[in-house]
């Protein structure tokens, strides 16, 4: 397989899945994936805390785009900004007890719906092979 098939498979797969997730986790929980993976990062992060540049590089968003996600979690309650002690210009999003509340009822929609999605599209023969090697274990 060349690296072009395999990225445009990839890329097919990841569209799929991203769609399927985006839409469960707001019908069922009123948030969107990038705010699940925000709220994830946080929840694991130490003290529940994340400069807003560390967030940026573990979600994948630029540094405008997270600041615009971290506003509106901030409006729900589910994060606050914080002044780094040391530095005052480091700016920090900590996720709230709301927050993490929030991410541990919709972690088992985001598990379950990436499992469905990603069962549905190891029976469709343009991913399928991407599938199964995504899935095999190292």
């Amino acid at each position: 397989m060349t690296d072009a098939l395999m990225w445009d498979q990839l890329v097919t797969l990841h569209g799929r899945v991203e769609h399927e997730l985006s839409k469960a986790l707001q019908r069922r929980h009123g948030i969107g994936l990038s705010e699940f993976r925000a709220l994830c990062r946080l929840s694991h992060a130490d003290e529940g805390e994340l400069r807003m540049q560390e967030l940026s590089d573990l979600i994948g968003l630029n540094q405008s785009s997270v600041s615009r996600l971290v506003a509106r979690l901030e409006s729900q309650g589910l994060t606050r900004r914080a002044l780094c002690p040391r530095d005052r210009r480091g700016v920090y999003t900590v996720i709230t007890e709301e927050g993490r509340a929030v991410q541990e009822k919709a972690a088992p929609t985001y598990h379950g719906v990436l499992s469905e999605s990603l069962d549905a599209a190891a029976s469709d023969t343009r991913v399928a092979a991407l599938v199964t090697a995504l899935r095999a274990e190292p």
